[in-house]
């Protein structure tokens, strides 16, 4: 890793007048096979170099960032960058954090894969054997829309004009593949995917085909319902994209903007005892693990709720002081500035299976996919396109699509009645499948 590189840019921001910087340098290679019906269809591979500069002049700061590390280039961001702050407005919160706070040592959360790398050839291969999988498990499956294997090699390196400096290095790789199912001209498709630290750890490229199979099958014959008010359980995927709006509303710029159905609710109930959400950054080889945020602070692990209760916010340093708090460790480099994200984040299993959960309902819905973006983050109101699975007298009986379920956010996690068994950590964020007591599920 280029240490002194980084390291140079600082004391040249220094020396023409900045009182303080940091900067985020990474190193990265990517690699990207897609394939349809056995055929390539793209290969990529790239590698890349990214600079992320901060100076401070005072209270006033600027940002800058380059992909560019040539000498001369770095020299004109540096300087471009400490002439804005010279010029910028003072800000009381703006600053790094206290040099006493940054980490000491690097913990070796086993993020990098020391595997010998496979062949271009080789990855092909394992997308067109998971598409492969998908189109031998059902005659129904009759197209593809494509399967892809990618993987990607990282290396971050933070630093400060204190003399801070400490890096690590990442690896991920993963298999997907978006099978297409046919049955008296209608068409259905879904998809599937793994993706983990270690190549080892990527799910079988035939499973993961074999899945996509499945899913695509199950939704041919769906049908619209009736508007009605009913159980609705999420699956994995869908509860994990209602545990990501949480952390949105908990993250430091969406409360000091006062943007957050959250704002001034740490301390209270915002969910039902059932829901404990967990953001952990030490898990050894999680997707999301890092040993240190974007701003050289120690990462742990976050208890954001506690049986319903809502026990922290996820700060950086900024975000921090404009509320008059302290950092959670949560800043991320995001280009030239820092904002807030968080690492493995997981709403924590209950003890009901799955099919307990949906073996109590009456009559529901069993959602598999939202689509839309029509989540309120100022007053949590809730409603997206889902589709899914009809439940009756606790069985899945048939397919649905072209519904809505609406809410709010906190009325539907205090209406959590159950928390399944099921939490795999797929991906950043994860959650088991869980069951909300009653929504409004809108169709014809």
């Amino acid at each position: 890793m280029n240490t002194d590189l980084l390291i140079g840019v600082l004391k040249r921001a220094v020396a023409t007048g900045a009182t303080a910087a940091d900067g985020y340098l990474i190193e990265e290679s990517a690699f990207g096979a897609t394939v349809r019906l056995g055929e390539v269809e793209t290969v990529t591979h790239s590698r890349d170099q990214r600079l992320s500069l901060r100076v401070f002049a005072g209270r006033a700061s600027a940002g800058a960032s380059t992909s560019d590390l040539s000498r001369e280039s770095l020299e004109r961001v540096v300087d471009e960058a400490t002439s804005l702050a010279k010029v910028t407005a003072e800000d009381p919160f703006a600053g790094l954090p206290d040099p006493e706070e940054l980490i000491t040592g690097v913990p070796d959360l086993d993020l990098a894969d020391a595997s010998p790398a496979l062949s271009p050839e080789e990855k092909i291969e394992l997308a067109r054997r998971c598409e492969a999988a998908a189109l031998e498990s059902d005659p129904r499956i009759t197209n593809s829309e494509g399967a892809e294997c990618h993987d990607r090699r990282a290396r971050y390196l933070y630093a400060t004009s204190h003399g801070f400096a400490r890096d690590y290095a990442t690896t991920s790789f993963g298999i997907s593949v978006a099978p297409v199912a046919t049955r008296n001209g209608e068409m259905q498709r879904d998809y599937w995917y793994s993706n983990a630290r270690k190549r080892s750890r990527v799910e079988d490229p035939a499973t993961v085909g074999r899945t996509a199979a499945t899913r695509a099958v199950r939704r041919l014959g769906a049908r619209k319902v009736r508007t009605v008010a009913v159980p609705v359980v999420f699956d994995p995927e869908t509860a994990a994209s209602l545990v990501r709006s949480i952390a949105g509303a908990a993250s430091g710029p969406s409360l000091y903007r006062r943007a957050s159905f959250l704002l001034d609710r740490l301390g209270t109930k915002i969910a039902s005892p059932a829901v404990t959400i967990v953001d952990d950054a030490l898990i050894p080889a999680g997707l999301g693990s890092r040993p240190f945020d974007g701003e050289g602070l120690s990462t742990g692990r976050t208890v954001l709720a506690r049986e319903g209760v809502l026990e922290s916010y996820l700060l950086d340093t900024y975000s921090a002081r404009k509320l008059g708090m302290q950092s959670t460790h949560h800043a991320a480099r995001d280009g030239s500035g820092v904002t807030v994200s968080t690492s493995n984040l997981m709403l924590l299993p209950g003890r009901a299976t799955p099919s307990e959960l949906i073996g109590s309902i009456k009559r529901g819905l069993y959602v598999t996919e939202l689509i839309g973006f029509g989540v309120n983050n100022v007053t949590g109101d809730y409603s997206r396109g889902a589709a899914g699975l009809w439940i009756e007298d606790g069985e899945l009986t048939y397919p649905v699509e072209e519904v809505t379920v609406a809410g709010n956010l906190l009325e539907m996690f205090q209406a959590i009645d159950a928390v399944g068994d099921d939490l795999v950590l797929r991906d950043r964020t994860a959650a088991p499948t869980l069951m909300i007591g009653r929504m409004v599920v809108a169709g014809s």
